[in-house]
């Protein structure tokens, strides 16, 4: 089971969009997926096609022990993958858990109950490095990171590898970067390549081939409760993120099955 956390302190950079249809795309290509809500804006929950106001349990009631995994779990059907939904209440889990034992590894315990269960969990993780980001990083074995190619990218990708060291150094001694990805493209943007050429540069071995372009049926799927894989399969969205999921699985050589018709 590898466990991989999307993460950037950085807002709006595309991370439940990359987590939802990574989940959705792994999953059309065969392989057994647990897609981990970790956000208390709960997009990937919605974005997934789950309604977040009619939760009985979620990663919330999870973490501060209230409910359990298999009670947990949902199903999202237009995407063929598990979800660990969010609601509002997980913005509380972080007063709740300051004070509690073992705060920061409540979602690793948790998760070793489906061990062996899934093939990938994908953990959207919120947009700053807090209680829940942190649980997602301790129980993660490796950390994908979307990033727009634009101006203070390059510094908050500086911020963000100086947290991971320090996570590995004193919470999770086997993170590493997985790999750095390059969201909302624009290659009409003169700016755009030349950030893309750094980031080439300085992180060959890191930066993922595969392109996530600025797409309009991208950005319309998540409103219908779908991944842009059940919304639009003909899109380029769609497409960059089949070919996303593709590159994943050679990179671990890891052969795929049947893809899910």
């Amino acid at each position: 089971m590898k466990i991989l956390a999307i993460a950037n302190q950085k807002g709006g950079v595309g991370k439940t969009t990359t987590a939802v249809n990574l989940a959705a795309s792994l999953a059309h290509l065969g392989k057994q997926v647990l897609l981990v809500d970790l956000d208390p804006q709960a997009n990937a929950t919605m974005g997934s096609g789950i309604d977040k106001t009619k939760l009985r349990h979620s990663v919330y009631s999870l973490l501060i022990g209230e409910s359990e995994m298999a009670a947990t779990v949902k199903r999202s059907e237009s995407g063929g993958f598990d979800v660990l939904p969010a609601s509002r209440d997980l913005a509380g889990a972080e007063v709740e858990l300051v004070d509690a034992e073992a705060r920061e590894t409540r979602l690793k315990s948790a998760l070793a109950q489906v061990a062996g269960q899934y093939d990938f969990v994908i953990l959207d993780c919120p947009p700053a490095l807090n209680l829940l980001t942190l649980n997602g990083l301790v129980a993660a074995d490796a950390v994908m990171i979307p990033m727009q190619c634009e101006y203070y990218a390059l510094e908050g990708l500086s911020d963000l590898v100086n947290t991971l060291k320090r996570i590995k150094q004193n919470l999770n001694r086997k993170i590493e970067i997985e790999g750095l990805l390059r969201t909302m493209f624009d290659p009409r943007s003169t700016l755009a390549q030349q950030v893309s050429d750094q980031l080439v540069k300085h992180f060959t071995s890191k930066l993922y081939h595969t392109v996530i372009p600025r797409n309009v049926r991208l950005a319309e799927a998540p409103s219908y409760g779908r991944p842009i894989l059940a919304y639009d399969k003909s899109s380029k969205g769609a497409q960059a993120y089949l070919a996303l999921a593709e590159e994943l699985l050679a990179r671990h050589g890891v052969q795929e099955a049947m893809p899910v018709m």
